[in-house]
């Protein structure tokens, strides 16, 4: 009879990784708070959420039990023409939290597709306004808003999407406002917005995950989107990642005086338990919509369109965030990693440490260009592992993305295993 790993390499096929030569996968038997527990006994800590998706621990019982209930209650239906009062207490809630003037709330199931949503919400809206014209899309060199088409078109063109080209469609990629060049972005920016066909700008607030975390200031974005607004171009915050607490305030939005139009979020949303997507717009956006020809629908949808699980579980999910304990757990996250940045300038391999929030990041300097494909990245991950820490580095980009949960010991462990690896 086969073992786990033997049936999993038989049937199974796992996202963003090789088929040959395949890496070891690792069967994992149980977890708990941060911690992993492997099918032979070993622990390892999760110091990256399991892909930035868990804010409140593995194994999570107030969240277990919120999803049991509504399981027992109403586990699904249809979510046209019908509701039920998870999904809007859910819609409730968020509007009250998000910034701006957030109105509406549209349901899907996971990040990809709340950004395809929100494109197709920003070219329809200016369709049934009679402005046909408008059909770019301005977004950041280097970005990543998903796996679909749509969100595969405004990302980075690069190898993960390179079979595809000919299928995306084409956007204005402007320069990314690195440091010290933010003007290039800016005045790009204006000559796209100036021509009058752009629909909307698509940006991740003030870090971009899959890209090597990269941060850039509230300052530059604010004066995008004010060139944005000022050109009636629609402004779309994918915050899938950044959203829930990951930048330090509850929304990296937050941190900029203009607010956008349209937002879009998953991942946290649940803390981290099932798979749920969220596209907010401000009400100029579903007046658009709000029109007695039927063909001024929004016709998008899915099957588990607003699933009352999942509904129920991102509920729990922001009692805790929006608790006191979890607040502050927040913040000292945000403590130490400015305290450990510090320290790890003096690391022997380290460059470009930057921190926003609970989101710390600092790249391996080999000698190798810096990228996905960095050939540092295997000795890396593999190195964190034996030291049991999951670390998943983005090339050479090592980073730590931890459940607001983690303890100070485990955050010490943590910070000691990238120290050492780094001064070897």
């Amino acid at each position: 009879m086969m073992d786990l790993k033997e049936r999993d390499r038989k049937y199974v096929w796992h996202p963003f990784t090789p088929q040959r030569p395949q890496p070891e996968i690792l069967p994992v038997k149980k977890a708990f708070d941060c911690t992993l527990v492997l099918e032979d006994g070993r622990e390892v800590i999760d110091a990256i959420s399991s892909w930035w998706v868990n804010l409140h621990g593995h194994g999570n019982k107030y969240i277990a039990e919120a999803a049991a209930k509504q399981a027992r209650e109403l586990e699904h239906v249809i979510f046209a023409g019908f509701t039920h009062e998870p999904a809007v207490q859910l819609a409730e809630r968020l509007i009250g939290v998000l910034p701006g003037d957030q109105a509406k709330v549209f349901y899907s199931d996971n990040g990809s597709t709340a950004t395809e949503v929100g494109m197709k919400m920003a070219f329809q809206y200016f369709w049934n306004k009679g402005e046909q014209h408008r059909r770019r899309i301005i977004s950041f060199e280097g970005a990543y808003h998903g796996d679909t088409f749509g969100a595969m078109s405004v990302g980075d063109r690069g190898p993960f999407s390179q079979p595809f080209f000919p299928y995306l469609f084409d956007v204005d990629a402007i320069p990314y406002p690195e440091s010290g060049k933010e003007y290039r972005t800016i005045e790009q920016f204006r000559e796209v917005a100036e021509r009058g066909d752009v629909a909307a700008f698509i940006y991740e607030p003030l870090v971009q995950g899959s890209g090597g975390m990269r941060m850039y200031s509230p300052k530059v974005l604010d004066e995008l989107l004010s060139v944005a607004k000022e050109h009636g171009i629609l402004c779309i915050a994918d915050e899938v990642m950044t959203g829930f607490g990951r930048t330090g305030n509850l929304f990296a939005s937050e941190y900029m005086e203009h607010k956008p139009d349209i937002m879009c979020l998953s991942k946290g949303l649940t803390g981290g338990t099932l798979a749920l997507g969220v596209t907010t717009c401000v009400e100029k956006v579903y007046e658009a919509y709000l029109q007695e020809d039927i063909m001024k629908t929004f016709f998008h949808g899915h099957s588990f369109t607003a699933n009352p699980i999942a509904c129920a579980v991102a509920n729990a999910s922001l009692d805790m965030l929006l608790s006191l304990e979890c607040q502050d757990s927040i913040q000292e996250i945000v403590k130490r990693h400015e305290v450990f940045a510090e320290k790890a300038q003096s690391f022997a391999f380290a460059k470009n440490i930057r921190q926003r929030g609970t989101i710390l990041a600092l790249e391996y300097d080999a000698g190798e260009q810096a990228s996905y494909f960095n050939k540092s990245r295997n000795y890396l991950y593999e190195s964190f592992l034996k030291k049991g820490i999951l670390l998943r580095p983005l090339g050479n980009v090592v980073y730590i993305l931890p459940p607001y949960v983690i303890s100070e010991k485990e955050l010490n462990a943590v910070y000691a295993a990238i120290e050492d690896v780094f001064n070897q």
